[in-house]
Order: C-alpha cells, then structure tokens, then sequence
C-alpha cells in the first residue's frame, strides 16, 4: 500500500521532445546524490513522452552513449549498460496481468536504477517506499511534466530547483 508520508510536487511546462529529454538528464544528474537509488515510475498516455524521457535520464549516465533506449513493449524489460545498470520496464501490455518476480525483484534492488513506464498497471502496494512518480502529459504542442518525490529531501529540493530553473512552471 502506498505510504503516507509528505510527499513533493512541482509541475513544469516542456515545449518538444528535446526538453522532455534535458528534464530526463536533469534527474539522472542529481541520482548519485540520492544513496541507493529511487525507482523512477513513469504515468501517461501513448505518446506522452515516457520513452523519450528516459532516452535523456540513461543518456546522462555513465555508459549511456553506449545504451538504445527503446519502448521495452513487447519484451517488458530492457536492460542497459549504464552505471548503475538502468532496468527499463514497459507494463503496457500486462495491465490485467499479476507483475512479474523480476520486476518486484528490480525494484527492490538498490544497485540498480529502476524505470517503470505505464506505472499505472502496478498496484500501489508493490511500489518502493522510496520513489520518484513522473506524469507526462500532451498539452498543445509541448508537453506537462509533473513530478512528486515520495519524500521530501535534498534531491527533491535540487532536482525541482534545476527543473524551475529550466522550464517555466504552471
């Protein structure tokens, strides 16, 4: 079940693709400062913004030039040669399935770097305590970034302090 903690929430307005991929960076850029890392769980419709904004948050991790992000649609899970290791899942398709070990597994794994898109088809009570929630959006021709930090913390702090520095807030 999701816990009750106080949580932190900013809302910024990303005009392409381009920015959607800086707000990745911007994230992974302040993950090191976090200890073991928070599972980031991505929401939204098709089309959103969710694969293009991991594209940015593994392409600021050591290793990343050398990671294809893609949709994991039809395999689930990618994995890419980042440091820490990112684990990408897609739960599109599983959205009427029971989740799999392995992504329970990922996500409890503090070595590892956990990306959930379509978070939604995950019930709350096998999300990590610990966590990042990011929403995407289409709004016109850009797109809404919502972002809430299971806690507040220095990494909540300076992370929507880069995003309010980068992109204009609703």
């Amino acid at each position: 079940m999701e816990n009750n903690r106080q949580k932190i929430r900013g809302e910024f307005r990303l005009a392409d693709g381009e920015a959607t991929m800086l707000a990745g960076r911007l994230l992974a850029e302040r993950l090191p400062e976090t200890g073991p890392y928070p599972a980031i769980m991505l929401r939204g419709e098709l089309g959103a913004g969710k694969t293009t904004f991991v594209r940015g948050l593994a392409s600021a991790l050591p290793g990343g030039a050398e990671a294809e992000v893609s949709s994991p649609s039809f395999n689930i899970v990618n994995y890419y040669p980042t440091q820490p290791e990112m684990a990408h899942f897609d739960l599109y398709r599983l959205e009427h399935a029971a989740p799999e070990d392995e992504l329970l597994e990922s996500l409890e794994c503090e070595n590892r770097l956990t990306v959930v898109e379509w978070v939604q088809y995950l019930h709350a009570q096998h999300w990590p305590e610990d966590h990042v929630e990011i929403e995407l959006k289409r709004n016109g021709s850009g797109r809404a970034l919502a972002v809430t930090l299971s806690r507040p913390s220095e990494l909540a702090g300076k992370l929507l302090e880069a995003l309010d520095r980068c992109f204009k807030r609703f």
